[in-house]
């Protein structure tokens, strides 16, 4: 577990980093050329920056141990976090499908500039490397909170690309590319946006473990032919991991050492196969039919 904040901590602070470099070099090209294009982008880069601290503060709440207060600690910041970045996203969205469609509408024209071509260059290498980094986080972990940075590196990567098209296209006159990319862009962003407040939401309205998993579980439980009924199977979600408190009847005339040794030896094999799982509290009624 300490690895694994290690890991998401770094992505975190590279990604602030790498994002107020972008927009420190992109803020001073925009004023220099006098670009509104590229001091928006340099606003979108702000925005970035926004998006890595609330990584890098919510993996630090969300390391905090359990105590009196939080009995299964505090992983849920990691959903709380991600929501805020998702919200973001959904804004960068409808701002940019706005101005998409006002400069299709108004045919606003793109000023042609090799230096405008050579900072979306180093954006895209800047984004790719921080993309395919938080990636490797990602499958590390499985942390929702670096999968929203990873997918906001990605999608400003893809942004920057295709705006580096549609300033290439302006040596041939040809200026609408750069509206009709910005809002099917804008479209992708905020589906991906609501994607990830929906996951974070599902989480903090406590949504129970899997179809795939629960029949894991379940698969687990049958193999003991001392028990005689499966009750109740609850889980709670702590962050990316669950907890699962699971009832199950026995004989009553089985003695508590043997019951108890059943028990254990299915929260052992729960917590073995379902990487999710976080821990398992098996208890034991005495059946009667």
């Amino acid at each position: 577990m300490k690895e694994n904040n290690k890991l998401i901590r770094n992505g975190s602070i590279f990604g602030i980093i790498g994002n107020i470099f972008l927009f420190i070099i992109k803020i001073i090209i925009g004023v220099i050329s006098k670009s509104q294009a590229m001091i928006a982008d340099s606003i979108n880069s702000a925005t970035d920056i926004f998006a890595s601290f609330m990584t890098y503060i919510g993996n630090r709440i969300s390391a905090h141990p359990n105590d009196t207060d939080h009995n299964f600690g505090h992983g849920k910041a990691e959903y709380i976090f991600t929501m805020l970045i998702s919200i973001s996203m959904i804004i960068i969205a409808f701002k940019l499908g706005f101005d998409s469609v006002y400069n299709i509408i108004n045919g606003n024209k793109l000023i042609f500039s090799w230096k405008l071509i050579i900072i979306c260059i180093v954006t895209i290498i800047v984004k790719l490397l921080l993309f395919l980094y938080t990636k490797y986080i990602y499958k590390k972990t499985d942390s929702i909170l670096i999968k929203s940075n990873m997918m906001d590196h990605r999608n400003d990567m893809i942004i920057t690309l295709f705006t580096t098209i549609s300033i290439l296209f302006t040596k041939l006159d040809i200026y609408f590319l750069d509206g009709i990319t910005g809002l099917l862009i804008s479209i992708w962003i905020l589906i991906t946006g609501i994607k990830l407040y929906r996951e974070s939401y599902d989480v903090l309205m406590d949504k129970a473990l899997d179809d795939e998993s629960t029949k894991i579980i379940l698969s687990i439980i049958k193999k003991y032919h001392n028990i005689k009924k499966i009750g109740n199977i609850y889980s709670i979600p702590i962050g990316y991991k669950y907890v699962v408190i699971i009832t199950l009847l026995v004989n009553g005339k089985m003695t508590t050492i043997k019951s108890h040794e059943i028990a254990d030896n299915i929260e052992k094999e729960i917590k073995d196969n379902i990487i999710k799982i976080e821990d398992v509290i098996v208890h034991i009624e005495p059946f009667s039919k």
